[in-house]
């Protein structure tokens, strides 16, 4: 790898990251020169990295203005929900009655660090905990393609938690106690009662669009 693509990723991997860590907020501006600075590179490859950004949905570019960082309408908010209710509720359903309980009992440990994350207000460890936590009710399925899947819209989930910002933090005790009813549907071996805990979960953390949009979960 040329010296030049080695900047050029590494530009790209800076600007990405502070996109999802909400460092570079939604409807912003992000300057070239500003980042190259920040960065230590030289504007080309900044360049060919919103470039890059552009194309992956990320920014806008407005050549000699700089590159408007994009936030999430609505409708792919509620898309996006709804594609988490989908996989997690499918995986959860098709799992083992043992492999339910078991994942129960492993989570209260993911639960007591998320507890200590929101007492330290670590809320960048928090989120990375919340999308684990979501993670291994796909896991659960054993299917790899909607773990994929899963992983795939990992990023949006992460960006959109981040652009929530404080308002994230003030609803942290009502997402853990929800976590924790996620849990005990689990643990009872109710999938179904587990679907319809999550699309609740989903909906207050996402907003009233979910409802309008996945009015019922799967069953």
């Amino acid at each position: 790898m040329s010296t030049s693509e080695s900047a050029a990723d590494r530009a790209y991997a800076a600007i990405r990251a502070g996109i999802l860590n909400g460092t570079h907020k939604p409807d912003t501006m992000l300057s070239e020169a500003a980042l190259a600075i920040d960065i230590g590179v030289s504007r080309t490859p900044v360049r060919a990295a919103l470039v890059r950004l552009q194309d992956e949905g990320w920014i806008t570019v407005y050549p000699k203005r700089g590159a408007l960082v994009r936030g999430m309408s609505d409708k792919v908010t509620a898309d996006l929900a709804d594609a988490r209710l989908i996989l997690e509720s499918t995986a959860v359903q098709r799992a083992a009655p043992e492999t339910r309980r078991a994942l129960a009992a492993r989570l209260e440990q993911d639960v007591e660090a998320q507890r200590q994350a929101l007492a330290g207000r670590d809320l960048r460890h928090f989120i990375e905990l919340t999308i684990a936590f979501h993670r291994s009710f796909v896991e659960s399925g054993g299917n790899l393609v909607l773990l994929e899947l899963n992983d795939r819209l990992a990023d949006r989930q992460r960006f959109l938690l981040f652009s929530y910002g404080g308002t994230l933090l003030a609803r942290c005790d009502a997402i853990i106690a929800e976590h924790e009813d996620l849990i005990e549907r689990l643990r009872a071996d109710d999938p179904q009662g587990f679907a319809e805990t999550l699309r609740s979960h989903l909906s207050d953390t996402y907003g009233s669009e979910l409802r309008r949009l996945c009015p019922d979960p799967p069953r």
